[in-house]
């Protein structure tokens, strides 16, 4: 959360266009805090994505959109499934286009997501993006969910939110919150 990962993803975009290079921008149909397929950041710039949904084949979809394409970008990766991610392994080994996902590691339950372990799993190369814990200097490891006023461990994993229902935490105040702090917010 608020590493400037939709940042990223637009900067990465830029830079292979500003070569006259195509790209394709994907993201999670599930995500609707904007608008189904954007990806937006919280800073205010947005682009339009194709959006992937459970029954999406993503190999189909890039061979449909562009198989020629210089890179695939995804947003929200961790929403993937399972069939997604060896589905962009074909894509990277049987197309030649390079795949470079976005998304979150683990969930406010501090669980993997589906497309995060699978991702893992088979990804030629992973960099964290760092960002900071909410309420101090450490660096960010956890999401911490909230709902009323107050943090949330059990639940559906999949609930769409930003900064009004997710922090960013280190460990320590993913366990011991400081309240007051949100409050003030």
């Amino acid at each position: 959360m608020n590493s400037g990962k939709t940042i990223e993803i637009l900067k990465v975009a830029h830079n292979y266009e500003e070569q006259d290079k195509e790209v394709i921008i994907m993201t999670s149909g599930l995500d609707n805090r904007d608008e189904v397929g954007y990806v937006s950041s919280r800073i205010g710039m947005r682009r339009k994505a194709h959006p992937i949904f459970a029954e999406s084949n993503l190999y189909t979809m890039v061979q449909e959109i562009n198989s020629q394409a210089a890179c695939l970008l995804i947003d929200e990766a961790q929403f993937l499934q399972k069939h997604h991610v060896l589905e962009l392994t074909r894509i990277v080994d049987e197309l030649g286009i390079p795949v470079m996902t976005f998304g979150l590691k683990n969930d406010f339950m501090n669980e993997l997501f589906e497309g995060s372990k699978y991702l893992l799993l088979y990804a030629d190369k992973i960099e964290e993006m760092k960002t900071i814990c909410w309420f101090c200097h450490k660096k960010a490891t956890m999401n911490l969910r909230m709902h009323n006023g107050k943090p949330v461990y059990t639940g559906e994993q999949i609930m769409i939110g930003g900064n009004e229902a997710y922090y960013p935490v280190c460990r320590k105040h993913y366990a011991n919150p400081d309240l007051a702090m949100i409050e003030k917010k």
